[in-house]
C-alpha cells in the first residue's frame, strides 16, 4: 500500500462521529486531543520527524504490528 502521498490530517468531530475507536500515536489523547469522547487508546508512539531513515522504519514497524492486532482483536 502506498501512501507516500498522505498528509497528517487534524482530527474533527465528523471523524469522531463515524468512527467506533481512535488511535493516537502520541498526543496524549487524555489531555489534548478530542478523542476524549471517543473510545481512545494512544499508542505514545516517538515522533518520527527529524529521525534517521532506520528509526522512521522501526516506529513504521511499531505501526504496522499493532494494526494488525488492532484489527484481529476487532475481528473477535
Amino acid at each position: 500500500m502506498d501512501i507516500s502521498s498522505n498528509q497528517p490530517k487534524k482530527l474533527t468531530v465528523e471523524m469522531l462521529d463515524q468512527a467506533d475507536r481512535v488511535i493516537t500515536m502520541g498526543c496524549g489523547a487524555e489531555k489534548a486531543c478530542p478523542a476524549t469522547f471517543t473510545e481512545t487508546e494512544d499508542w505514545e508512539l516517538e515522533d518520527p520527524k527529524g529521525q534517521s531513515i532506520a528509526r522512521i522504519r522501526e516506529i513504521r514497524d511499531q505501526i504496522k504490528t499493532r494494526v494488525e492486532k488492532l484489527i484481529k482483536d476487532m475481528q473477535i
